[in-house]
């Protein structure tokens, strides 16, 4: 008797938490270790089966998740909270959490099923060092006008070609993308920097920080911003922000 003949194949959906700074990105390469790899190797070690992770979003190296969707196929019978226990047991000592673990249909892909993807990027605007939050978050020594920062912001949102904060390397098949939100807010010596869209192109969010910082400096101001973005061209913007403030915060589904 095969006793295989009554497992199912179940597609179950992760929401994950992870610090990026000891991996390469999401997605597995081959010069070094990354979340989809240590996600998939601790499956494999709880189910002796070998699985393909598809993950929301693609992180780069050194990027956190607070909130990252993965889904996976998997032929074997067990509780949520059985997957969900032994995944956390079998990820250790790397640093990322399952915070959940649930059974979906078929229908469900955690990538080509999101209609809404949500970052933070947070900079702390003082001039002693980060102890706590070093590479958790981008310090930037000189003082910050955020407020100026949030009415340059508001310059990108809408739908637009946004190939100035747009990586070289970026697979994207358009350059245009909406953007839903962009604001910027100052308590105390922290600033947050919150994104949202359907979509991202390749080091959008921390191109477009690294523009609003130089306009929080005074360099820049809000339609200087505008100009950038209707340039359409790379070397009009400012630099790319450091990967250690951006976190992915959430997916948005039907």
């Amino acid at each position: 008797m095969d006793p295989r003949r009554d497992v199912t194949m179940t597609r179950w959906k992760l929401t994950l938490e992870y610090d990026g700074r000891p991996f390469v990105g999401w997605q597995r390469q081959d010069n070094g270790r990354s979340v989809q790899q240590t996600l998939e190797d601790a499956i494999r070690r709880f189910s002796g089966v070998e699985v393909r992770v598809h993950g929301a979003g693609r992180t780069d190296a050194g990027v956190h998740a607070l909130a990252q969707v993965a889904h996976f196929d998997l032929e074997k019978d067990a509780s949520a909270l059985a997957v969900h226990g032994a995944l956390n047991a079998h990820i250790r000592p790397w640093p990322v959490a399952v915070l959940t673990a649930e059974p979906v249909t078929d229908a469900f892909h955690a990538r080509f099923s999101a209609t809404g993807r949500r970052y933070l990027y947070r900079i702390v605007n003082r001039r002693a060092p980060l102890a706590l939050d070093h590479g958790r978050a981008w310090q930037v020594a000189r003082p910050l006008d955020a407020e100026a920062m949030d009415e340059a912001a508001q310059m990108l949102l809408g739908r637009h070609d946004f190939s100035t904060f747009r990586a070289s390397l970026c697979q994207a098949g358009s350059p245009v993308k909406t953007l839903d939100r962009l604001r910027v807010e100052r308590t105390g010596e922290d600033i947050r920097i919150t994104a949202a869209a359907r979509s991202f192109l390749h080091h959008q969010v921390r191109n477009m920080v690294g523009t609003l910082v130089l306009v929080g400096m005074g360099k820049w101001s809000a339609p200087m911003v505008r100009a950038a973005l209707e340039a359409r061209d790379r070397g009009r913007g400012g630099p790319t922000a450091p990967p250690d403030g951006l976190y992915f915060t959430g997916v948005t589904y039907p």
